[in-house]
């Protein structure tokens, strides 16, 4: 198989996705690859994926690789971080039967992954979960200890415009399936407007239904310059010492933002906020919960997570995966139905009408001299 095209790389999954164009070669080098930044590739239409690392180490079941196959993009897996290194942006590449040429030079060989192969890792994989689980619960309880601050009330809380007591807040992350359930809970968003709170690209994922959010919160490395620009109030998630590498793109737009100084994830603190702000209710989309998770973010533990969920969860709906239990599809019987419920009430009222009894007559005699019965 030879296959011509265009390179785009960036060690950044969610960086390089920005500039990819369709039909583009994507190449990347990201261990494990994970199912957003599979989606995200698939969206850009490229036309084929070439991953520097393996795309599958076998320290856990990743859906990446499969989601791409599934959508028609080969997987070229493992050509070396030196094929990456040397390889320019934008040069136009030949792949052929594996092998990467630039300008006739091969600068590496990878190989193709394949549903047979992928489902070999996956099962390998799941052999490992019970030791990954063991080291992440380990470090989760150890950086509990250094997290507490962050649900015991020892941060002091950002000063925001955007009110939030006795409000309903969604906070959206865009993670796993997010699209399926902010479709699923539209009707509920239109008939409570509950205050939106966008995680980073969780802004985004808002203004792609129509939505814009009231509050923007993270660290600003995945959000667009068309949400920041958008209206949004600004929080720039902050390290506890208190720098902001984010803060200096806001401030590059000519923008301002409140910092939160904290441990932990951005959708932690966006919890966090609403929960103490006097939020009523807090409804959750595309946020991250468990292991897979957070090995997929490259997180080994998730004690800010723990630790706040623990704290917020008497208020907090979590609609992640709603869409798996839910699907709103109409069935024809179902139409039918409704048809043969509104005409009932219209043949009653019908009914009482002498006109119309004398209008089925004529009709009923002008079918029999037509039929000559």
């Amino acid at each position: 198989m030879e296959i011509r095209g265009t390179a785009r790389k960036d060690s950044k999954t969610k960086d390089l996705v920005k500039r990819l164009r369709a039909g583009e070669i994507a190449f990347i080098n990201h261990p494990d690859l994970d199912q957003v930044a599979a989606e995200s590739l698939i969206k850009a239409n490229v036309r084929l994926v070439v991953n520097a690392s393996p795309s599958m180490t076998g320290r856990y079941p990743n859906l990446g690789p499969e989601l791409l196959l599934k959508a028609g993009i080969p997987l070229l897996d493992r050509v070396g971080e030196d094929c990456f290194q040397k390889l320019p942006e934008g040069a136009p590449v030949v792949i052929k039967d594996g092998q990467v040429y630039y300008e006739e030079r091969l600068l590496g060989v990878g190989e193709f992954l394949t549903p047979e192969r992928i489902a070999a890792a996956t099962e390998e994989a799941k052999k490992n979960l019970n030791r990954e689980l063991a080291n992440f619960i380990l470090n989760t309880l150890e950086y509990a200890l250094v997290e507490k601050d962050l649900v015991l009330g020892g941060l002091p809380l950002p000063a925001i415009r955007t009110n939030l007591k006795n409000k309903q807040v969604l906070i959206v992350v865009r993670g796993q399936n997010y699209r399926d359930d902010l479709k699923i809970i539209l009707s509920y968003i239109r008939e409570v407007k509950p205050v939106l709170i966008g995680v980073d690209g969780g802004a985004d994922a808002l203004r792609e239904f129509g939505l814009q959010p009231h509050l923007i919160i993270g660290d600003m490395d995945s959000v667009s310059d068309g949400a920041l620009l958008s209206g949004a109030e600004l929080g720039v998630h902050a390290y506890p010492d208190g720098k902001a590498p984010g803060l200096k793109r806001v401030q590059e737009l000519n923008l301002e933002a409140v910092t939160f100084p904290a441990p932990g994830t951005s959708e932690d603190i966006a919890m966090i906020l609403a929960y103490e702000k006097g939020a009523d209710l807090i409804v959750a989309v595309g946020t991250h919960s468990n292991m897979i998770d957070f090995l997929e973010k490259g997180r080994k533990g998730m004690a800010s997570t723990f630790l706040v969920r623990l704290k917020v969860g008497s208020i907090l709906v979590d609609a992640r995966g709603v869409s798996k239990l839910y699907h709103r599809g109409v069935k024809s019987g179902q139409i039918i139905l409704i048809c043969l419920a509104a005409f009932i009430p219209l043949f009653l009222v019908l009914s009482l009408n002498k006109f119309f009894w004398d209008w089925l007559r004529l009709l009923w005699l002008k079918i029999r001299f037509l039929l000559k019965i």
